[in-house]
Order: C-alpha cells, then sequence, then structure tokens
C-alpha cells in the first residue's frame, strides 16, 4: 500500500508540473499584439507541436516507470550502464561524423556505396542507444535527485518537482528583439532538424516583413518542457548539467522568478544565470558522488558549457572569447543607444566574420543573438556590462547551500531586488559569509574543513562560474582526484576554454 501511494504521490506531482507549464508555455514578451500575431503567422507551419510530443514522452516514461528496472541496481552497476550508453552515443557520433566526410570528399564519386557498411553499422547501434536511453535517462535523473537532496533540496529527501528528462531532437528557438535596442520580444519553439537554409529562410521573411525587427533562430541544449528535453551528448557532466538547468526552471515555476520568465528581461536572466550556475554544480557532483572511480584520477573536471562550436583547425594563438564577447556587446549597446542602428549592426557582423576567422562557427550575430545568449549570464561575455549576472553570481557566492541560493532568489526578479537580497544575507551573518561549501582548504587544512570569508570581501569579488563551481567540489577530496589541481588561478583560468551550447 505504501508503495502504491508513493508511486500515486510521484505521478501526480509529475502532472501538476505538466499542467503548470503547459499553461506558461508562451513566448510572448512585451511587443504589440498585432505583432506579435503576424510573427507567429510567419512562423505558423515551423512551429514545434508540444501536446503531441508530451503525449508521446509521458506515455513511454509512464510504462518504463511500472517496472524501474534501476531499482535493483547498485551504484556501480547503474554508472557502468551510463557510462555504456554514453559509449555508444560517442561511437554513434564518430560513426555519422565519418560518413559525412565521405559525402564531403569530392574525390569519393559513390558516397552511399563507400559508407554502405558504416551505414549499417550506425543503424545497429542506434537501434541499440534506442533501447538503453530510457534506463540511463532514469539513472542520471535518479543520481541528480540525490545531489539535489543532499544541496538542500527536497523533504526527507524527496524532491518536487521529480526530476525526469528525455533524450529528444530538440527543437529549435526563434529568437525576435527589437533592432533599436537588445531585448527578446518574442520567442516561438520551431521543429527540429531545421537545416541552415531553413533557418536563415525565416529569418528572412520576418525581417523583410517587420523591418524593425531582428531575428535569430537557434539551436539549442534542452528546453524544459516536462519531462525535460535533453540533447543526446556523450559528455556525462553535460548530461547531469542539463538535467539539472531544466530541473531548476521547473522548480522556479512555484515562485515570481518563474512567473515572470517571459515577462521581464532581468527575471528572465536571472532565472537562466541561476539554473546555470545550479546545473554547473550538480552536474560536476554527479562526477564526483557516482563516477570518481570510473575516471582517471589526475584528469581535471570535464570543461564548462559556454562557447559556441570551434573549428579544430582554428589559429592556436591565445584568444579570449569572452573578453571579444563583451566588448562587442558592450559597443553595440552603446550605438544603439546613440541610435546608430545601421552602425551597430554593420560592426556586429565585422565582429561575427573575426570570431569566424578564429574557428568559431557564429551563423549570426545581432541584437536577437545578445538578446538570447546575454541571458546566460553565470559567466562574463555575451551580457556586456550587464549587471544582473554578477549581482546572482555574488549571491551564489555567499548562500550557505544550492538549495538556499535557489530558495531566496526565486523570489527576486530584478537586478535590485538580488543585490538587496545579497546585502541581506551578508548582514545576518554578522558581517562574515555563510560557511563557504565551494572554499578550498588553506594549507595544513584537513579535506573537511570549511572556512568563511569577510562578506565584504566576497561582495566585491566578481566570480566566474566556472572556477566557482568547480571549487564548490574540491573540498570533499583534494587528496585524490584534484591533487594536481592546486594553483587556484591555474584552475579559474582553465575554466576559460571550451564550448557548449546554451539551454532554454
Amino acid at each position: 500500500m505504501r508503495t502504491f501511494l508513493n508511486r500515486l504521490k510521484y505521478w501526480s506531482a509529475r502532472l501538476l508540473t505538466l499542467l503548470v507549464l503547459l499553461l506558461m508555455l508562451t513566448g510572448e514578451s512585451p511587443g504589440t499584439q498585432d505583432q506579435i500575431v503576424r510573427l507567429k503567422q510567419l512562423s505558423g507551419s515551423l512551429r514545434f507541436n508540444f501536446i503531441t510530443w508530451e503525449i508521446k514522452a509521458l506515455a513511454r516514461k509512464a510504462a518504463y516507470g511500472l517496472f524501474a528496472p534501476q531499482r535493483f541496481m547498485d551504484d556501480e552497476d547503474r554508472a557502468a550502464l551510463v557510462l555504456t550508453y554514453l559509449g555508444h552515443v560517442a561511437e554513434a557520433q564518430s560513426l555519422n561524423a565519418a560518413i559525412e566526410r565521405n559525402y564531403i570528399n569530392p574525390e569519393i564519386s559513390d558516397p552511399a556505396q563507400a559508407t554502405a557498411e558504416q551505414r549499417a553499422a550506425l543503424t545497429a547501434l542506434r537501434q541499440r542507444i534506442q533501447a538503453e536511453a530510457p534506463l540511463a535517462e532514469a539513472i542520471l535523473g535518479e543520481q541528480v535527485s540525490q545531489v539535489l537532496a543532499e544541496g538542500g533540496f527536497g523533504l526527507l529527501a524527496q524532491i518536487s518537482p521529480p526530476v525526469s528528462g528525455t533524450y529528444t531532437p530538440l527543437p529549435y528557438l526563434l529568437i525576435v528583439s527589437p533592432r533599436s535596442r537588445i531585448e527578446t520580444m518574442l520567442q516561438v519553439e520551431l521543429v527540429a532538424g531545421l537545416d541552415a537554409e531553413q533557418q536563415q529562410g525565416l529569418e528572412s521573411r520576418i525581417e523583410s516583413a517587420e523591418t524593425d525587427l531582428s531575428t535569430l533562430v537557434t539551436g539549442i541544449g534542452g528546453l524544459s518542457a516536462y519531462p525535460a528535453m535533453l540533447l543526446e551528448t556523450s559528455n556525462l557532466e553535460w548530461a547531469a548539467d542539463v538535467i539539472a538547468h531544466e530541473w531548476t526552471h521547473h522548480y522556479l515555476m512555484r515562485a515570481p522568478l518563474g512567473w515572470l520568465y517571459t515577462q521581464s528581461e532581468d527575471a528572465r536572466t536571472i532565472n537562466e544565470t541561476a539554473a546555470s550556475l545550479l546545473g554547473e554544480w550538480a552536474g560536476q557532483e554527479v562526477l564526483r558522488r557516482f563516477y570518481t572511480a570510473f575516471l582517471e584520477q589526475e584528469k581535471a573536471l570535464p570543461e564548462p558549457l559556454i562557447l559556441p562550436p570551434r573549428d579544430d583547425d582554428a589559429p592556436l594563438e591565445a584568444f579570449d572569447y569572452r573578453a571579444v564577447m563583451r566588448e562587442t556587446r558592450v559597443t553595440a549597446d552603446q550605438l544603439l543607444e546613440e541610435q546608430r542602428i545601421e552602425e551597430a549592426e554593420a560592426y556586429m557582423e565585422e565582429r561575427r566574420q573575426y570570431l569566424v576567422a578564429q574557428g568559431y562557427r557564429i551563423r549570426r550575430l545581432n541584437q536577437a543573438y545578445f538578446a538570447f545568449h546575454g541571458a546566460y549570464a553565470s559567466q562574463p561575455g555575451a551580457t556586456g556590462e550587464d549587471l544582473t549576472g554578477p549581482a546572482v553570481r555574488r549571491l551564489w557566492a555567499i548562500s550557505a547551500s544550492p538549495g538556499d541560493f535557489i530558495r531566496r532568489i526565486g523570489w527576486a526578479t530584478t537586478t535590485e531586488a538580488v543585490e538587496t537580497l545579497t546585502t541581506r544575507v551578508a548582514k545576518r551573518a554578522g558581517g562574515r559569509a555563510p560557511l563557504n561549501w565551494r572554499a578550498l582548504p588553506a594549507p595544513g587544512q584537513k579535506p573537511g574543513h570549511r572556512s568563511a570569508h569577510n562578506s565584504s570581501e566576497l561582495m566585491e569579488m566578481e566570480i566566474y562560474a566556472g572556477c566557482a563551481t568547480r571549487l564548490s567540489t574540491l573540498w570533499y577530496n583534494r587528496s585524490s582526484m584534484h591533487s594536481k589541481s592546486n594553483n587556484l588561478a591555474g584552475l579559474c583560468a582553465w575554466s576559460n576554454d571550451k564550448n557548449r551550447g546554451n539551454f532554454a
């Protein structure tokens, strides 16, 4: 009877979350209703059908949830299965890339014949991945749930709403911004699998019909439907990160920060930045908690989820992507503020070409690009001089736990509110920040020691999330996995270097 009641409670929480999501899943931000209608008409044939997707996804989850074979596996067997699944995904990605190279190579006259064996192997491997995915999803979801419980979420280790995600072809996003300023006016989910020609075609149609608008069609790394929509990946930390990131959006739907997501630029940036910080932390904690024994002990944690794809043969000289992107955003903002719109757009295109020459494959760099990417302010860059990201990171730095951080920030919907909240948290600590759960030990201290810092020092720090979240995992066992990462400056600099896309 108790098992039945627990399952009933679990599925009731899922259905409630889904109903709230369906009510809130709208891409509108401030803009005239007539213009919103015209934009939706222009994108109508390409819009993603969430109702159909939800029915299929929930039916699949419900059918699999009746058996839940992971209940009969220990932690080691669970981790081994997830790593096997991710290995098969990596193998499939490698096969697919090899096939594509044959089709690109002009010296191969019949690529279909040349790749026949590879394509047969890929088909068989895809069938195996499809069979393994539900169990891998369930295990990763439960591992993220355990980490969240240890981070101060849930009641009696019960996480609400339940953590749930599924690997699926992800929708593309249409982002619309006014040309005169950088602001998300409309966000529309589009069908999966759009090629570059289709993306550019929709952008051109809208900008021809609405000459005062800037548009971008972009891919994403995850979407906070329910269950969360996850991008297939072979990167373990990325997988756990996305699950926790999207769960944060689900959790914040019960607070004003979630309610105002589509109505306020500040609220959206705070929401996405908080989700990014928690996701990065949770992704690394999942590695620490469940996969340390399977990884090379001297190897540092995986790269953060920050930069766009970069070509392998790109120039190797020192290049600071975030510094270039920040400078671009600041200059573009200044030009737009002076109403020099065409000059700002020409400048952004010039900078895009410069970034492409450095190996960063950015198809469009315009107002819509910055409106979307600028909301992910866990690290400096596309946000420019916006104060929201630094304010959120300062609160993250002095919070007693991840759960404490998310619960507090759920009530802050403006930059000023976050700054006021941060000041109040610091004052309540009596001039000292709460015990810092991401602090490295001083020389001679035991690994379990957590030192408190002067709150004024923390308030003035410009904390990079890629560095700060890595520090959060180091206090637990610095003598093993990170024994060679005792240079704090090197560790922070190390986080400046790789790539992934944003979530939604």
